[in-house]
């Protein structure tokens, strides 16, 4: 199994190291799609999958999930977060293993959800369907020093349910796609936020798989390129064993583009300072 760069203690470590520090804008790749990102003040997570709910669910199927890379991080541990995104209801988006015990070691916590999901949201996480601040295509809000701006995600088709953020804090924006296929106008779509960072999937998508895919490693760096980002950081890979791939293809095409990038490691944190 991967071990994460940093995991346990030495991650919480180098959150609290980072969290005295006003100068950048810190990010950490949790694995899959999870980031904690902590800006100011305060720190948000995003799309965090913090438990073996799936390998557990899957166990006795013909589609296990077995997992590559140890966890980070045990979510009960992270007693210092504001807010909390979902990008769609998929489990390794909108874990209950990972949001009930978070939420219950922050009991001021926010979400930031898709609207349409308000009621699935509120049933599987046993909150009231008020509590989630939902938004639509277009709709922004800002939470704890966090400004989203709600982007559509393709997973596989442009739906309501599925949605990525542009955010802003630290006079840097970062993008999180959420699951995503591409879909036209996609980069002319990001291009105007001048994005200094985009976290985009690079798993792909193959039917033998029996899942929806995403952006493959050569697609996001051609779209990181296309909508001018800055530097583009890979994920939503290494964590199943049947649903995952080598970020090599992505790297090979970020330097044939001449594209900023960045590859983590899980546990590994990059900073980001505004211009």
């Amino acid at each position: 199994m991967i071990e994460p760069l940093l995991k346990d203690e030495a991650f919480l470590a180098d959150v609290q190291a980072a969290r005295q520090r006003t100068d950048a804008v810190h990010i950490w790749w949790l694995g899959q799609s999870g980031f904690l990102i902590h800006s100011g003040d305060a720190c948000l997570l995003i799309d965090p999958y913090l438990s073996d709910s799936l390998t557990k669910k899957y166990a006795a199927t013909d589609k296990p999930h077995v997992r590559m890379t140890e966890r980070v991080i045990a979510p009960v541990r992270l007693d210092f977060i504001d807010v909390v995104t979902s990008s769609h209801n998929h489990t390794d988006h909108l874990d209950a293993e990972t949001l009930v015990p978070l939420l219950a070691a922050n009991p001021r916590l926010q979400m930031i959800i898709p609207e349409v999901n308000r009621k699935f949201v509120a049933e599987r996480l046993h909150v009231d369907e008020d509590w989630p601040v939902g938004l639509s295509d277009g709709e922004r809000t800002s939470v704890a020093g966090f400004e989203f701006v709600a982007v559509p995600a393709a997973h596989e088709t442009v739906e309501p349910q599925f949605l990525g953020y542009v955010i802003r804090t630290g006079g840097v924006f970062i993008y999180h796609s959420g699951d995503t296929i591409l879909y036209e106008g996609m980069a002319h779509r990001l291009k105007p936020f001048k994005l200094d960072v985009a976290l985009l999937p690079i798993n792909g998508a193959t039917p033998e798989r029996r899942v929806a895919g995403n952006l493959n490693g050569v697609e996001a760096a051609q779209l990181a390129n296309d909508a001018g980002v800055k530097c583009v950081v890979p994920c939503h890979y290494e964590m199943f064993e049947f649903n995952t791939a080598s970020p090599d293809d992505f790297v090979n095409e970020a330097q044939r583009l001449g594209q900023g990038f960045r590859v983590l490691k899980a546990g590994e944190r990059m900073d980001v300072k505004s211009v």
